[in-house]
């Protein structure tokens, strides 16, 4: 009687980039990024590590690819339903994409490191543009808006999961900065302090979205009363 086949040996695993991206995201949000490699990919899949390459030159290439898969989830959530006024729909996108990237550990941290060209980034970004655009907002308008919107979420998001992650000391430095300002001569920071070092980040968001928003209406008045259509 043979003996079994050895894991290392016989016919190898299926390999291809759907599979690959998803198991990099498992390993993502159990380990974090910085504990993924490309090494410890090739060893979840049970492939050696060169057989990556063959779909993913580089660790980039595939962070990439994971930036672009998470970004499946804010264009699909995020779809213009041609019903609502253009801020509207504008906020839907912002949170739609913050909800997906904190779907993820250190989701934030993954997108802001690329510049995804994948069909879900484009989709999203395009039926963003779509929606300022159609509310009146020229061109470069309504291309700078989608920098602003995207870059003020991804960025808030960064924050947000950066403070959430466990183990991390935050507590202690918002301990410390309670010290410092209690030690000190500055009376606004401890009047502010308690919203300061609050954890309530949706607040956080919903009031940073909101100065957006009003923002855009302020330098693009005529789009104000327009809905897409």
């Amino acid at each position: 009687m043979n003996p079994p086949s050895s894991p290392t040996r016989g016919r190898p695993a299926r390999l291809d980039r759907a599979r690959t991206v998803r198991t990099a995201l498992d390993l993502l949000n159990e380990s974090g990024l910085d504990a993924l490699t490309m090494r410890r990919l090739a060893d979840a899949m049970g492939v050696q590590a060169g057989a990556l390459y063959r779909h993913f030159a580089t660790k980039h290439d595939l962070l990439t690819a994971m930036a672009d898969h998470m970004l499946g989830q804010a264009a699909d959530a995020a779809e213009p339903t041609r019903s609502g006024h253009w801020s509207e729909e504008t906020a839907r996108f912002a949170r739609a994409l913050r909800t997906a990237l904190l779907g993820h550990r250190d989701g934030a941290r993954v997108f802001a490191g690329t510049h995804a060209t994948g069909p879900n980034t484009l989709r999203f970004a395009d039926n963003l543009t779509g929606v300022l655009r159609q509310a009146g907002f020229p061109d470069d308008e309504a291309a700078r808006a989608l920098y602003a919107i995207t870059n003020f979420t991804t960025g808030h998001t960064l924050e947000e999961q950066a403070a959430l992650q466990p183990d991390d000391g935050k507590a202690a430095e918002a301990e410390t900065l309670h010290q410092a300002v209690a030690a000190g001569t500055y009376p606004h920071l401890a009047a502010t302090l308690p919203t300061l070092t609050s954890t309530d980040f949706t607040a956080h968001f919903e009031y940073g979205l909101r100065l957006l928003l009003n923002g855009l209406r302020t330098t693009h008045p005529q789009a104000h009363q327009r809905h897409t259509t």
